[in-house]
């Protein structure tokens, strides 16, 4: 369940108010979507990681292995027009919001087919036609921007909200507490999410934070927060509906922090030598948020073990050939090179 920071009195006397999550069930048939997306999500970063150790994939890797309940319960409690921004490690972030698997992989592989031209690699990937407004390689570089695309929505008058992620290393950045006060003061339509994996590259958040609970850091620009546990994908869509409905009814910013954990190392670079396997072992035991659900369908009569069994099939098949396109597809031309650098003043 999630749980609110206490509702602090802003200037004016006005209170910002805290969100709630509701307790209920998804149906079935949604719950057995977010399975499917949460498998898509685990799969396609398990085949991104044999490829970078095959040396089919360079540079920067960041995988999104363990956290699959984030991205997909945050979608789900979304709609199409509203808007997403996050860091680096957004590959999930960019099939679930409807980017082709085959073209994250392209863009994994440096193909022409990429979804960005395969410019961008794995931490720069952008469709702003679904409302993705990329993965962004500088820490906390996002935020602002999202706050940014939240005042062009409240401009424009528009009925939509923009969902702004960043990590719990992030939540230290200046930056983030510069945005906090003008999303604040101008009240504009922002979910800041903190996807807390509890290590921000090696350190854990108990040595790098002086304060543990993330979702109070915008108390005191009187932005509500509300703590979830980011493992549970009911949970998300509860705490995340809730979150997005505050901004949806022009209540201003609220900050949501995930409760999650990353399996992988901090990048494809990083041995994780700073934990134990112990301690990874005990969370994929008790925590992991896709055996989660599927005991949870199962426990329901939403699904049996068979039919589990084919959608894992059928993702398995919608990677392999995602990967296979991303191997014999053909690199960009030259001249490409000198395309998306500058933009057209007069579009």
């Amino acid at each position: 369940m999630a749980r609110t920071a206490a509702s602090k009195t802003r200037a004016g006397g006005r209170k910002a108010a805290p969100a709630k999550a509701a307790d209920t069930q998804l149906p079935g048939d949604e719950l057995l979507n977010c399975y499917q997306q949460m498998l898509l999500v685990r799969r396609f970063e398990e085949k991104v990681g044999q490829m970078y150790g095959m040396g089919l994939i360079g540079g920067f890797c960041h995988l999104y292995i363990g956290q699959e309940a984030v991205v997909v319960g945050m979608d789900h409690a979304c709609r199409p027009d509203d808007a997403v921004i996050t860091s680096y490690r957004c590959h999930a972030h960019a099939l679930i919001r409807g980017v082709p698997a085959k073209a994250v992989m392209a863009e994994l592989t440096g193909r022409a087919a990429g979804i960005s031209k395969g410019k961008g690699g794995s931490m720069h990937m952008f469709d702003r036609s679904l409302g993705f407004y990329g993965g962004h390689g500088i820490v906390a570089a996002q935020v602002p921007l999202g706050a940014g695309i939240a005042f062009a929505m409240k401009y424009r008058e528009q009925d939509t909200v923009s969902l702004d992620y960043f990590g719990e290393g992030a939540a230290n950045q200046g930056q983030v507490y510069e945005t906090f006060n003008m999303a604040s003061l101008w009240k504009l339509p922002v979910v800041f999410i903190i996807e807390n994996n509890q290590y921000a590259m090696g350190t854990s958040i108990e040595r790098s934070k002086a304060g543990t609970e993330l979702y109070r850091r915008g108390e005191a620009f009187g932005i509500p927060g509300i703590e979830v546990d980011g493992m549970d994908v009911e949970a998300v869509c509860k705490g995340g509906s809730e979150a997005i409905t505050h901004c949806r009814a022009g209540e201003g910013p609220i900050l949501v922090e995930m409760k999650t954990y990353r399996y992988r190392g901090h990048s494809m670079s990083d041995p994780a030598k700073y934990r134990s396997k112990d301690e990874v072992k005990k969370m994929r035991a008790e925590h992991d948020p896709i055996d989660h659900i599927r005991a949870v369908l199962i426990e329901r009569g939403e699904a049996d073990d068979d039919k589990l069994k084919e959608i894992d099939r059928e993702v398995k098949s919608e990677v392999a050939e995602a990967a296979e396109f991303a191997q014999n597809a053909p690199e960009p031309e030259l001249a490409e090179l000198y395309t998306d650098v500058y933009a057209d003043a007069a579009a």
